[in-house]
């Protein structure tokens, strides 16, 4: 079993930087193509792509396994509401739409313009 991590741990990260390379080369010619004919932007070299790419991924993408930050928000939140009353659980709906704009509408105050 030893020796079988130790040829396949090299074949891993040659992968890995592959499509590190594979894709840096993608949005460098995709940038490059779309943006300066478009907004005559500046063009990109590879590794300013490379840069992109990974600046892209600290900023939008997840870190850890895929999906498993919102999979496990969901799953509290689902427990949570669960635990809830009935009573609860409406002034929560109630308060949810009066944040989000969909719930009964508020009583003018005194000395506001009537609509």
């Amino acid at each position: 079993m030893r020796k079988r991590w130790f040829f396949i741990a090299p074949l891993v990260v040659v992968g890995m930087v592959g499509f590190a390379f594979l894709f840096g080369w993608v949005v460098m010619q995709l940038w490059n193509w779309l943006l300066p004919p478009l907004f005559g932007w500046h063009t990109l070299t590879f590794w300013q792509a490379l840069a992109l790419l990974v600046l892209c991924h600290i900023l939008f993408g997840r870190f850890g396994p895929r999906g498993f930050h919102r999979q496990h928000w969901r799953h509290r939140m689902r427990e949570r509401w669960e635990r809830l009353t009935p009573e609860e659980r409406e002034r929560m709906r109630q308060r949810w739409g009066a944040r989000c704009g969909y719930g009964p509408a508020a009583s003018p105050t005194p000395g506001s313009p009537a609509t």
